[in-house]
């Protein structure tokens, strides 16, 4: 028996050992308290550098600048390498008398966009010198930076392109971490932008999938042997999301929407009903009899077994669950397109995974102390457990069935879980409980059948409270069609990019567009929107045009019909925030 316990902790530490290390290098990565004092960005967070081709003839060169900076319009210089360069069009900046200069200066804060005019016929390199200080009064040395730019290429450049995320501050960052190339710079950054992300709607539906595989696994009987699962599943996901990251960037294409596709989600959902019959106790999770004797003296193998099992349910989640864009995933996908560094987008997109993990590493921490192990209580668990895989399943497939149906989904699951509570007459919070549940199910089912059509707000067509009329997007299904109605808009104009699978995008619908004040806002832009559920040949060319791998996504014109470059809205934001979004291209 003592061999026995030395055999399961020498497997539970070997499975232990990968996601360990990597959380001890992380946290030596991270900042010296030391610097602290400083508080002085790296030049390259500071005046985040990026270029890409306008046209066959233009180049564009932005610099987002973080808060408490600025940069000095004199201080600009360009050249090239295999191009001729014209006369750069300098937006005027503020002017000022510098006293650290002694001088009357033009600066830029928030960010600068300037364009050159170009003469190539083939890839060239730019190299363009700036200076910048810190409003407190430290100035940094001329920073050279170059990208290798091709005419041929006029949506995009081997420079991330700018403005890749919902707001400048946070865009800047991410450019300039990864074109820094400096992993003890973009670790922790990422880390951080993992945790950001772990209480997402992509990741929250990874807790009830690893707290159903805890509370089903007979030998979960210790905190260790809950956290063990927990470190298992997360390394899973997070080796899958960075492999599947890198493949993504690569490809140059949104794999992602690939996955998220009805046969896929539906096969998955499959999945995770079946695995959720388990918690009932249809059948159990075992080998078949006439293998269990075989290996009845191994039971580390059996173990190893069941561990691999956890793994690969981790990796499934990563590819199904977990391929949320955001801003500081579309910048890394971008960054290993333009510039096949897979080491350092590699780096990023295993440390961001770490980060969301966080979460799934508090279950197991936590499973072994709040989880009841045994008896009558421990069936009603794992019922209860049963009932959110089930749920998870469904919230997996409604954004490609009819809202009808998902609405009769969560009715009939509502109202079935409530009857088995009610049939089993427990305690008074398990039957006030079951009373929510039923009166959830009840008003779902009157909402469908009196024509509501959102789970969310069921009975608003009853109270005459319907939802805000769409927004009058116009359809735009190619680059052709999108070219043609940006040149006719004559005003500024805003394209969305959206898709029956994304989650944020029907967020974005109903939570951020429906806002009386974003609403507002927008009156006065042609609204265009690039639907790209199918995912086909057009669909992959407006993608790669702007280079996205998927939405949500949206995208500014001005009145002229050019995009503002700082003004990419990547991934979810809220009413408050996309109006912020509003303001800076207005």
């Amino acid at each position: 028996m003592v061999q026995g316990n030395r055999a399961g902790r020498a497997s539970v530490a070997m499975m232990l050992g990968p996601l360990l290390m990597v959380l001890v290098g992380l946290a030596m990565l991270l900042p010296h308290p030391a610097h602290a004092a400083d508080d002085y960005l790296e030049p390259e967070a500071a005046f985040g550098f990026s270029a890409r081709m306008l046209d066959a003839h233009t180049a564009e060169v932005h610099y987002a600048i973080a808060s408490g900076y600025h940069m000095y319009r004199e201080r600009f210089a360009f050249k090239a390498s295999g191009a001729t360069l014209g006369q750069p069009e300098i937006p005027p900046g503020v002017k000022s008398f510098d006293d650290a200069l002694g001088e009357n200066v033009e600066t830029y804060h928030d960010g600068v966009t300037i364009r050159l005019p170009v003469q190539a016929d083939g890839p060239f390199t730019l190299s363009v010198t700036g200076q910048g200080c810190a409003d407190r009064g430290l100035c940094y040395p001329p920073m050279t930076s170059t990208a290798k730019l091709d005419p041929a290429d006029a949506a995009s450049s081997s420079a991330v392109p700018p403005a890749a995320g919902g707001n400048i501050g946070e865009s800047g960052r991410i450019q300039a971490s990864l074109n820094s190339g400096r992993l003890l710079v973009i670790v922790p950054l990422f880390l951080l932008f993992g945790l950001g992300l772990a209480f997402t709607p992509c990741i929250l539906p990874m807790v009830p999938i690893l707290s159903s595989i805890i509370v089903g696994d007979a030998g979960s009987s210790t905190r260790g042997r809950s956290l063990l699962l927990s470190a298992v599943y997360s390394l899973g996901m997070a080796i899958v999301y960075t492999v599947f990251g890198i493949a993504a960037g690569l490809a140059g294409e949104g794999l992602a929407a690939a996955l998220q596709n009805p046969w896929v989600l539906g096969g998955f959902a499959l999945l995770m009903a079946l695995l959720s019959l388990s918690m009932f106790g249809v059948y159990q999770l075992q080998m078949p009899a006439a293998i269990q004797q075989r290996l009845v003296q191994a039971s580390e193998k059996r173990r190893a077994g069941k561990l691999a099992g956890v793994f690969a349910m981790g990796a499934l989640s990563a590819l199904i669950v977990g391929p949320c864009v955001a801003a500081p995933l579309a910048g890394t996908l971008v960054f290993i397109s333009h510039t096949r560094d897979v080491l350092v987008g590699g780096s990023a997109l295993f440390a961001m995974a770490v980060g969301m993990s966080v979460p799934l590493l508090l279950v197991g921490a936590s499973a072994g102390a709040l989880l009841p192990r045994a008896g009558k209580w421990m069936d009603a668990v794992k019922r209860f457990f049963g009932v959110l895989m089930l749920a998870t399943a469904l919230w997996m497939v409604a954004p490609v069935i009819p809202a009808a149906a998902a609405m009769l989904g969560w009715a009939v699951l509502g109202i079935g879980y409530a009857a088995w509570l009610f049939r089993g007459r427990g305690r008074w919070p398990a039957m006030a409980f079951a009373l929510v549940l039923a009166a959830f199910g009840m008003i779902e089912l009157v909402g469908v059948a009196t024509g509501g059509r959102d789970a969310l707000a069921p009975l608003a067509q009853l109270r005459g409270q319907d939802a805000a009329p769409s927004l009058p997007f116009a359809p735009v299904h190619s680059l052709a069609e999108l070219d043609a109605a940006v040149a006719r808009a004559g005003r500024p104009a805003m394209l969305d990019f959206y898709a029956d699978w994304c989650v944020s995008c029907k967020e974005m619908e109903k939570l951020t567009f429906s806002d009386p004040r974003v609403r507002a806002k927008m009156a006065d832009m042609v609204l265009l929107r690039a639907d790209v559920t199918a995912n086909n040949d057009d669909d992959k060319a407006l993608l790669k045009r702007f280079g996205l791998f998927g939405p949500p996504g949206i995208v500014f014109y001005d009145s002229r019909g050019q995009e503002l470059a700082d003004g990419r809205v990547i991934g979810y934001q809220d009413a408050d925030a996309f109006l912020g979004s509003l303001k800076r291209v207005q």
